[in-house]
């Protein structure tokens, strides 16, 4: 791997216009086994039989058997032998565009070098777990192909964002919209010096941010240590600028009080915490937040001593981890921890309220974290508690993937 350069065209592999929203999927980790099979019910041409192929086979299937991958790789050859999907003549980038509502959000998908990962230009702020690494690892040896990009930040640079609003200013090459009333809308950049002016101004730059997909990430880089491929130096990725992103809230469902009496869990918080009973289910302010207790929302807002100045310390998903988590309810591994569940914010309070009175435990809502505090943290070369970001809207699978190995006959445009 000797290119230092950080983002490259390559040739996407996609679906063509007619199927585009058939093919369409929610990305594969949000979706159960169960609400996925559901979904792709009646539709073979559904990314879901790809990027959960245990929906192929009887309930209660694991999604890491063998036959699961391996069914995996025979529908996506099946997709591009019947021309449901193909690829594009030569290298190039593309134009990636969510709109929901009044947001637009507008980046470009790229083939992201592994090695700036490893050198740290392309730069984290999770860890990972193993089995999910793993998981991806045999997705993509198994498949061929990155099909689940990895969703990266970068910081603006005005000759990409005028060329990016000339270009979609035209008309998009297909246009979907998925259950969550999220447009998907995709262009190719094939023009030989819209595509230098790309890689160059990016490599100028030289840094980039995972926002999401550090398992992917992380995956691709394990992939191309192993094999030491052109076509597995690079992982798929999809790049927006910081000015465009948008994080929700990543809050926490906690499924007992760690043998504490309700009234002994309210007195332990107010060491730390001004406690008081609201119907605002959701905090306001940086600093606030929201608890989930026996059917009734309180507000808390902390008061205790400062846990530092740095990046990590200042985060209010930080201060709920060390001063609730694990001081109060004993839970000291988040990555790891059954006792804990993590709830995105586009499902709402309800879901809190769904969730916690199941388990007749405590729910927490938290005010979302700022890009600006993501790229503080990853600047330090720090971490942030786990599923601390929720980023939305989120990227389809299916509408653009990546091969890594020349193992089977690729369908190109014409």
């Amino acid at each position: 791997m000797t290119d230092n350069t950080i983002y490259a065209p390559f040739e996407g592999i996609i679906p063509n216009s007619l199927f585009a929203e058939l093919v369409a999927a929610p990305p594969y980790d949000v979706l159960s086994s169960s609400e996925a099979k559901k979904l792709a019910c009646n539709n073979p041409y559904s990314f879901l039989h790809i990027s959960k192929a245990e929906i192929d086979f009887e309930d209660n299937t694991s999604p890491y058997e063998d036959k699961v991958y391996e069914k995996a790789a025979e529908n996506f050859r099946n997709l591009l032998t019947n021309s449901v999907l193909r690829t594009t003549q030569k290298p190039c980038f593309y134009v990636y565009q969510m709109v929901i509502g009044n947001h637009i959000q507008t980046g470009l998908a790229v083939s992201a070098s592994v090695k700036a990962y490893l050198e740290g230009r392309i730069k984290r702020h999770e860890l990972t777990r193993i089995v999910k690494e793993d998981d991806r690892v045999k997705q993509i040896k198994t498949v061929g192909a990155q099909t689940g990009p990895a969703l990266l930040i970068n910081k603006s640079i005005p000759s990409i964002k005028k060329l990016l609003k000339d270009i979609t200013a035209t008309a998009p090459l297909f246009s979907v919209e998925d259950n969550n009333k999220v447009t998907h809308n995709l262009w190719i950049i094939d023009k030989d010096e819209d595509i230098a002016l790309i890689r160059d101004e990016f490599a100028k730059q030289n840094v980039a941010y995972i926002a999401d997909g550090h398992h992917r990430s992380a995956a691709a880089s394990r992939i191309a240590k192993e094999t030491n491929t052109e076509d597995t130096a690079r992982f798929l990725a999809v790049t927006f600028f910081e000015d465009e992103m948008k994080i929700m809230d990543y809050n926490r469902v906690v499924f007992d009080l760690n043998n504490h009496s309700k009234e002994e869990f309210l007195s332990l918080l107010q060491k730390d915490f001004a406690l008081t009973k609201t119907d605002t289910k959701k905090p306001t302010q940086k600093g606030d937040f929201t608890m989930y207790l026996d059917k009734e929302w309180y507000k808390l807002t902390y008061i205790g001593t400062p846990l530092g100045t740095d990046p990590v310390s200042l985060l209010d998903v930080n201060i709920l981890s060390q001063k609730v988590l694990d001081n109060i309810l004993g839970i000291k591994d988040l990555r790891n921890s059954e006792r804990i569940d993590f709830i995105g914010g586009i499902r709402g309070a309800e879901e809190i309220e769904k969730i916690t009175d199941i388990h007749s435990g405590v729910g927490f809502m938290l005010y979302p974290t700022s890009v600006s505090e993501l790229l503080a943290v990853a600047d330090n070369n720090m971490l942030m508690p786990p599923k601390s970001t929720w980023f939305e809207p989120k990227l389809a699978d299916g509408i653009i993937s990546k091969a890594t190995i020349e193992t089977f006959e690729i369908k190109k445009s014409a």
